[in-house]
Order: structure tokens, then sequence, then C-alpha cells
């Protein structure tokens, strides 16, 4: 991961959308993880919540209006698969539509599949480019048609 945390995209193609003031879920049980992910998000002005389990981050969610969620995979009691599939099965049909990436440190064909079929929109390995993270949501922002 890159530890400088200025605000320097790759340069793509891509209309770089204004991130400020885009509500974030976090949802990972390592605390290292979401500490920098969130000072990386919020060098862009992300107002950013954090969640360490999947229970946790369902409450979240049903209290709070969000944009985007960014969901760790391998998570004890119950995983980000898991998850996922719990938010696709909202009765709240904004909260249901929650654009969402999947983040892990398995990269196979497989689990990137599974991802996708549970709900996610992305799915990104660890370890992972800040410049990345930052990239897939601005790309998924910019070309939604979620």
């Amino acid at each position: 991961m890159s530890k400088s945390f200025g605000n320097q995209l790759p340069q793509d193609d891509i209309n770089i959308k204004n991130l400020n003031d885009l509500q974030i879920l976090l949802v990972d049980d390592d605390a290292d993880t979401l500490i920098l992910m969130t000072a990386v998000l919020e060098d862009y002005s992300v107002q950013v919540r954090t969640a360490t389990s999947a229970s946790e981050a369902l409450e979240v969610i049903r209290h709070f209006e969000l944009d985007f969620l960014i969901i760790d995979i391998a998570m004890p009691e119950e995983d980000g698969y898991s998850l996922i599939c719990k938010v696709r099965a909202l009765e709240d049909t904004q909260k249901r539509k929650i654009p969402a990436i999947a983040l892990t440190a398995l990269d196979t064909e497989e689990a990137r599949q599974f991802a996708f079929q549970c709900g996610f929109q992305n799915y990104l390995t660890k370890p992972f480019d800040s410049g990345d993270l930052v990239t897939q949501i601005t790309k998924f922002l910019v070309e939604s048609t979620w």
C-alpha cells in the first residue's frame, strides 16, 4: 500500500469526480487497515464511517445515509459475502442499492466471481495501492448506471 496520502490519482482517461462529502462505510476487522483507509479517503474530503463486523456495519447502514461501501471479505463470525447479501436484501430500496467494493487478500477467479454474484460492483485485492482505491470509487461514480 502506498504510504503517500497526497491527492495524487493515477493518470487515467477518466474525469475525476469530486469526492467531497461522499459518505463511505469501511468494514474491516483489522484496525490498522481501517485507520489507513480512513486517512487515505479523508485526504480526498470523504466522510468516513467504520465498522469492525458485519453486524456493526448493518446497524450503520440502517441508521445513516451512505454513498458507498468498502467491505473486507474475510471477517470472523460473518464474512463480507454474507454482509453484502444482507444489504442487497434490505427493504429500503436506496440502502439496498449502495454500491460496494469487496476488499480481500484472496485473489482467485472463483472468489472474484462469487463477490460479483453476491452483489459487489468491484473487487480489490490486498495489499492495494491507495490511488487504485480512490480510482475505483471515482470510476464507479462517473460511469455508474447502478
